[in-house]
């Protein structure tokens, strides 16, 4: 599809595609939209959150949010929920604190320099069927830091948030080389927090924390050296990390999304692609944004490959705790074209960041980027990770 008759879908409509599936591409005024967040609120509403603006990077990107009430079959129109007009805020994340208050976590970073990154928090209400947020307050986290998966509760309570750190270089550009993982905690329900790096962690970002049983959680990383998605392991309930090491499953440098189901399985959105199956590059992923910038790119640390192919979209499932993903399906699916962040010039045609949860009817929630123009919303339903719908 072109920019335009993508426009013309972003109606938040649901319609039926066949075999039980349901698909909507969600209203937004942006020409560019990004990084979806889908959560499940207390009401059963499904609330949709992402970054819209004409550019990532740019200053009029902010995030935007829709909802899904139960029993309706369209999506409501999307609202602003931030406001910096300097700053390009971006990777919301929805979460309940220890009173049941939602809050929205997302970052705020000038142009595409990551290292100097806010993080910022704001409590989230829904008036009737829409979503509203108050003035944000800002995290006491180092500059940098960057939010992307579901925090976990720790087993004595403590919120965990799975950061990743974009690390400055003095004198040189962020361009991803020396970015961490990490984890930090707050015993108070967010008012401070510290962080622990996940050792040798060191282009391993977008950390995931998925518990299993007991004191044993799994994490899951996005890849800047464009290789594999990588998996470490916690046998204490959180409190320390494994180095990670990489699973089955390739990766391109962009988002995956990793929840367990219902039947203890895990499920993974990705796109299943790594730099070895594409010769695709591009010089950073801000190289659209940084004319008038003149320093040097960050040397030394890992060697991140940008441009690589995000299509297709896939939904991987794992029975061993995510060691091995034998099982995969093609949830949508297009050339992945991503050397240019450009949403309204049709070149690219990417299909990433994925967002996923499982209902309780079993049914999948599934929300991505599709083309940077829209975020598609698709409901999978019960049973279609085993075939038993096409």
């Amino acid at each position: 599809m072109t920019p335009d008759e993508i426009e013309t879908r972003m109606t938040g409509q649901l319609a039926a595609v066949g075999g039980g599936r349901l698909e909507a591409f969600l209203p937004s005024p942006m020409v560019q939209n990004h990084a979806a967040f889908i959560e499940l609120l207390d009401d059963g509403t499904l609330a949709c959150l992402w970054f819209g603006g004409t550019l990532e990077g740019k200053s009029d990107i902010s995030i935007y949010g829709t909802t899904l009430a139960p029993g309706t079959d369209r999506w409501t129109p999307s609202v602003q929920l931030s406001d910096d007009t300097e700053r390009s805020e971006q990777n919301p994340v929805l979460t309940r604190d220890g009173q049941g208050r939602w809050q929205l976590f997302h970052t705020a970073q000038p142009s595409g320099n990551q290292d100097e990154c806010l993080l910022r928090v704001r409590d989230i209400s829904m008036i009737g069927a829409t979503l509203t947020g108050s003035a944000p307050r800002i995290i006491d986290l180092p500059l940098g830091t960057f939010v992307r998966g579901r925090f976990v509760r720790r087993n004595d309570g403590a919120w965990m948030m799975p950061v990743f750190h974009c690390v400055s270089r003095a004198g040189q550009r962020w361009n991803g080389s020396h970015d961490t993982a990490g984890v930090a905690v707050s015993h108070d329900d967010g008012a401070t927090w510290t962080m622990t790096e996940v050792p040798g962690s060191i282009g391993s970002v977008h950390m995931t924390i998925v518990p299993l049983d007991g004191a044993h959680m799994v994490a899951f990383y996005r890849r800047r050296q464009s290789d594999f998605v990588h998996r470490s392991e916690s046998h204490d309930g959180g409190f320390t990390w494994l180095m990670p090491e990489p699973t089955d499953v390739p990766n391109n440098n962009s988002s995956i999304n990793v929840v367990r189901l219902a039947d203890g399985r895990l499920a993974m959105v990705c796109n299943p692609v790594s730099a070895a199956t594409s010769s695709d590059r591009r010089a950073s992923l801000y190289d659209e944004i940084e004319e008038g910038d003149d320093r040097p790119d960050a040397s030394g640390g890992c060697a991140p490959i940008w441009g690589v192919p995000r299509a297709p979209l896939a939904l991987c499932v794992s029975t061993d705790g995510g060691k091995t993903w034998p099982l995969r399906r093609i949830v949508d699916d297009s050339p992945g074209t991503c050397l240019s962040n450009n949403s309204i010039d049709g070149r690219n045609k990417e299909l990433s960041y994925p967002y996923l949860l499982e209902g309780p009817d079993g049914a999948l929630h599934v929300a991505y980027t599709y083309f940077r123009r829209a975020i598609k919303y698709v409901r999978l339903p019960r049973g279609w990770i085993d075939g038993e719908q096409s």
